[in-house]
C-alpha cells in the first residue's frame, strides 16, 4: 500500500473510533480505581489485557501503553488488570482464571497458542466474559477481533523478497524462516508470502521457528547456508524482525549480502535497512490496532455491543467460530519511506533512528 492509502486507512480508523465512541507473568494492575464510572450501567469497568511475551518490542513500548491509554481516555477509571506470559501457553491459561477471579468483565487477549488457550477463552464465555482477540486469532467463542491482514502482510513481504532478488532469481535459491507454528498468525503470512513467491524463486529451505525466537532463527539460517552453500543463497525470507536480527548475524558470519524481509518496524530493522543489511520491514501502524481494542474492551464492558464501524468484517477462527472483526491493512517499510511512516507517525525520532553508527547512512536516506 503506498503512503497515501496507508494514510487514509489509518486516518478513516481513527475517525470511525472516535463517532463510535462521541506481569511478566503475573498480574500487574495499571493505575485506576475499580469504581463504577458514569454510563456503565453503575458497574465497574474491569478489563484484563493479555500480550503473550517481550522478546518482541512491539508487546510493552507501543501495544500495551496505546491501549491502556485508550481505555484510559474513555473511562478515566476503569480497572485494567494487566498479564505478559512469557511465551508460556501454560501460564496464560493461569492468567484468565487470573483474571476471571479478579472479576474482569472483558479480556483483550493476544494468544501465545490459539489452540491451547481454547477452553480458557470457553471458561470466560460461560462466565459471561467477553474476549477480544488482540493480533492474534484466538480459537474457541471469541466476541471480537481486530489484527491486520495477515495475508496480505506475507504476500507483501514475498513480492519485496521476488523484486529484491531480481534477475538471480534463477541462479541460487531463497531460504524461508516463518513463525512459530503455534502462532495462527505465522500461518497466514507463510501462506500469504508463498503466494508471491511460489514459481518465482526456489525454497532451497524451509523453516517454521518455535516462538519466533531469534537465536533459533539465527541457528536456521546458518544451517540452510551451509547446506545450500552460501553462493547459491539469493536472498532469506524472514517472517519478522526479530528472527531478522538472527538471520542478519548468520549471512555476516558467512559474508554474504543478499534480500531480506522482516516485519513489525523495530528500531534495530528500521537501522538495519538504512544500513542495506534488511531490505524491508512491514510497518503496522500498532495504534489504531490498539485504539480499536480499547474501544470494543469498553463497549463490552458497559454492556453495548460493538458499534458497526468496529466490526465491518468477519473471520473464522481455528475452532470454526465466525467473530466480528476489524482488520486494518499493512504497509511495506522501505529505505525511501522511512520518513513518512514510522517517523511522520511519532514511532521513532530521527535521533533514535540514527544513531553514530548510522549518520551516514541516515544523511544518504535523506533523514539528516
Amino acid at each position: 500500500m503506498n503512503t497515501g492509502l496507508r494514510r487514509i486507512a489509518v486516518v478513516g480508523i481513527a475517525a470511525s473510533l472516535a463517532a463510535g465512541m462521541a506481569a511478566c507473568g503475573s498480574a500487574k494492575q495499571s493505575s485506576g480505581s475499580s469504581g463504577s464510572s458514569g454510563g456503565n450501567g453503575g458497574g465497574a469497568v474491569k478489563i484484563g489485557l493479555l500480550l503473550p511475551e517481550s522478546k518482541t518490542t512491539r508487546y510493552e513500548q507501543f501495544d500495551r501503553p496505546l491501549i491502556e491509554a485508550k481505555i484510559k481516555s474513555l473511562v478515566p477509571d476503569a480497572q485494567i488488570d494487566y498479564y505478559n506470559a512469557n511465551q508460556d501457553a501454560t501460564q496464560q491459561q493461569t492468567q484468565v482464571d487470573t483474571a476471571l477471579t479478579k472479576g474482569d468483565k472483558v479480556l483483550i487477549l493476544d494468544a501465545v497458542d490459539s489452540k491451547a488457550i481454547q477452553s480458557s477463552v470457553q471458561k470466560a464465555h460461560d462466565a459471561g466474559v467477553k474476549v477480544i482477540a488482540y493480533d492474534r486469532l484466538a480459537q474457541g467463542p471469541v466476541d471480537a477481533y481486530v489484527s491486520f491482514d495477515n495475508h496480505k502482510v506475507g504476500q507483501l513481504q514475498g513480492e519485496a523478497l521476488v523484486k529484491a532478488v531480481g534477475d538471480k532469481a534463477g541462479s541460487g535459491q531463497i531460504v524461508m524462516i516463518n513463525g512459530s507454528p503455534t502462532d495462527p498468525n505465522a500461518g497466514d503470512f507463510k501462506a500469504g508470502a508463498h503466494s508471491a513467491i511460489d514459481g518465482k524463486l526456489k525454497i532451497g529451505k524451509e523453516y517454521d521457528t518455535p516462538q519466533w525466537d531469534p537465536n533459533t532463527a539465527n541457528q536456521e539460517a546458518a544451517a540452510a547456508i551451509t547446506a545450500i552453500g552460501g553462493a547459491n543463497v539469493v536472498g532469506v525470507y524472514s517472517a519478522n524482525d526479530g528472527m531478522a536480527a538472527g538471520i542478519a548475524t548468520a549471512l555476516k558470519a558467512a559474508n554474504l549480502s543478499v534480500p531480506l524481509t522482516g516485519q513489525d518496524a523495530q528500531l534495530d530493522a528500521v537501522q538495519r535497512i538504512l544500513a542495506g543489511t534488511q531490505t524491508m520491514s512491514i510497518y503496522k501502524p500498532y495504534k489504531p490496532e490498539a485504539d480499536a481494542a480499547g474501544a470494543m474492551a469498553v463497549q463490552f464492558a458497559q454492556g453495548k455491543g460493538l458499534e458497526a464501524s468496529l466490526k465491518p468484517t468477519t473471520a473464522t477462527n481455528g475452532s470454526g467460530s465466525k467473530v466480528d472483526s476489524l482488520l486494518i491493512a499493512p504497509t511495506v517499510l522501505a529505505k525511501d519511506n522511512i520518513k513518512t511512516t514510522v517517523v511522520a507517525d511519532g514511532l521513532y525520532t530521527v535521533q533514535q533512528i540514527c544513531t553514530p553508527d548510522y549518520a551516514s547512512a541516515c544523511q544518504a536516506a535523506g533523514l539528516q
